[in-house]
């Protein structure tokens, strides 16, 4: 289980962290998501590491992970900008992580080394940014990590590679009980694959919820009035609302039944229930109408 509880980290006096909180519980996919500027980045840092907290607590199996090397050993990531040596080959990176990760698997790396179909001997900064990323999971999956950490994991990936990744990825959650975290903008690729989702904001965890809390606790509903009623009733607590000609498109945070119930006071016409992505559900998170797309007219 990865606990992380009020974290603080101020560059220049500036918070980048502003009392961050989430839980992963062991076994889960995580999906950490926000705007540019939230913080994911930074928070990924202090979960592999790299930088330690002014203020606050993280611990992963309830350890801290500050300078804790036994447990760095156990957990691998792919930032959102890889790094390797520079004249190194994909073998010559695969001696390095064998030096830091004793449960490094060779049995899997050849094996993984079927899936991928790179030349091993190939140096790494001469492949595609794609490729590269292949070669970020075939590493960091022969670790046999008991935490996976990604930030952005799957860019520059095609349709059919990113299918391959998350399949061996939910493999390992399925059959080795892996945690993993990860952070992404691609919120529909997110929804395939997380059953925990944290929304996160000027350096503070807004929510955290399981998938299905999130997607039962608002409910988007598509509303015909009777003749004569063109306005939403004020006293709905309706987070957005649009109309095209006499349809009526309303976002609400309650469970659809009790959205149907509040609205049976005004008999409507129609009322139908739509269930709501995750794109949309982080954008009403936010602020709503306010952080919606706004339009511009030159």
């Amino acid at each position: 289980m990865i606990e992380v509880n009020g974290l603080v980290k101020r560059f220049d006096g500036f918070a980048a962290l502003n009392g961050a909180s989430l839980t992963v519980p062991t076994g889960s996919v995580y999906g950490l998501v926000g705007p540019n500027g939230a913080g994911k980045s930074t928070l990924i840092r202090h979960l592999t590491g790299i930088y330690r907290q002014d203020e606050g607590s993280l611990r992963m199996d309830g350890q801290d992970v500050w300078e804790n090397a036994g447990l760095k050993a156990r957990v691998a990531a792919i930032p959102d900008d890889w790094y390797y040596f520079a004249q190194s080959s994909i073998r010559d990176m695969m001696k390095f992580y064998r030096g830091f990760y004793p449960r490094f698997s060779m049995e899997r790396y050849e094996k993984l080394k079927e899936v991928f179909s790179i030349d091993e001997k190939k140096t790494i900064r001469r492949l595609s940014k794609g490729m590269q990323k292949q070669v970020a999971f075939w590493l960091a999956l022969s670790c046999m990590p008991d935490y996976l950490i990604l930030d952005e994991p799957v860019d520059g990936l095609d349709p059919v590679m990113r299918r391959q990744v998350w399949s061996l990825v939910m493999g390992d959650v399925s059959q080795r009980g892996t945690t993993v975290l990860v952070s992404s903008h691609n919120l529909r690729e997110l929804e395939d694959v997380c059953d925990h989702v944290g929304i996160m904001d000027h350096g503070k965890v807004l929510l955290e919820r399981s998938l299905e809390q999130l997607q039962d606790n608002m409910v988007k509903l598509q509303v015909v009035f009777r003749d004569g009623m063109t306005e939403v009733p004020p006293e709905l607590p309706v987070l957005h609302a649009s109309r095209m000609g006499r349809i009526h498109t309303l976002i609400m945070r309650m469970g659809a039944r009790e959205a149907e119930e509040r609205l049976a006071a005004y008999q409507p016409l129609l009322v139908d229930a739509v269930p709501l992505t995750l794109e949309e559900i982080f954008i009403y998170e936010l602020g709503g109408a306010d952080y919606a797309v706004k339009d511009i007219i030159l």
